[in-house]
Formats: C-alpha cells, sequence, structure tokens
C-alpha cells in the first residue's frame, strides 16, 4: 500500500464572482475532514460576506494582496505574507485592489460552506 498520494486533479469548486478555487485536499477533493489545502485567485475588487468559521485558517499570499477585516480590524497582506485566523474570529476576506490576489488557503479542521457560517 502507498503511503503518499499525488494530487494531480483538484477539485475546481464552482464560484459565482470569478474566484478561482482549486481544492487540492479537503472533503470536496477527497473527502478528508481533517485538513483542507486550496490553490486560490481572488478577482480585482471581489469580496465575501462576513463569517464566522468553525475552524482556523491559515493564508499565505503568493502575488497580489489580500483585505481580512478581523472583529473589525482591517489587515492588508502582501506576496511573501501569511496569517493565522483562529475559529469563531469574525471575518471578512476580500481584494478591494486592482489586481488579482493569489494565494494558499488551509483550514483545519477542512473548509465546509456550513462550517464556514457566512452571513446573508
Amino acid at each position: 500500500m502507498k503511503q503518499y498520494f499525488t494530487q494531480k486533479s483538484p477539485f475546481i469548486v464552482p464560484t459565482n464572482d470569478g474566484k478561482l478555487i482549486e481544492e487540492h485536499f479537503g472533503k470536496a477533493s477527497n473527502g478528508d475532514n481533517n485538513v483542507s489545502i486550496a490553490h486560490m485567485i481572488a478577482p480585482p475588487h471581489w469580496s465575501e460576506p462576513f463569517q464566522t468559521p468553525e475552524f482556523d485558517e491559515y493564508t499565505y499570499i503568493i502575488k497580489g494582496r489580500k483585505q481580512f477585516i478581523i472583529n473589525d480590524e482591517k489587515i492588508i497582506l502582501e506576496s511573501g505574507q501569511s496569517i493565522k485566523i483562529m475559529k469563531s474570529a469574525r471575518v471578512q476576506y476580500s481584494n478591494p485592489f486592482d489586481e488579482p490576489c493569489e494565494y494558499i488557503a488551509v483550514c483545519l479542521p477542512a473548509f465546509t460552506i456550513e462550517a464556514a457560517n457566512r452571513e446573508e
């Protein structure tokens, strides 16, 4: 039995906001409930609603900039920077800038839309 798995076909999460989400490991791609790892590209002027997730989320910025509003504090990360946002923090993710933002997101336990607790 192999003691590794090479992901060659990540799950492309369907979106209607222009954001590319390629989940390499996680609930949608390989059924893993413990962790999700996704490569993402947020288009210019993209944003999500506020959410209060039931998972920790780590983000590493590859290119561009990304804005986080965490419990009313605005934080902007640039290429080469990273952040860990603890579960139960109220957070909004956005790219209010004129260039795309490419990044890696890791969620522990794995991301699910239900566990994100997005606001309407």
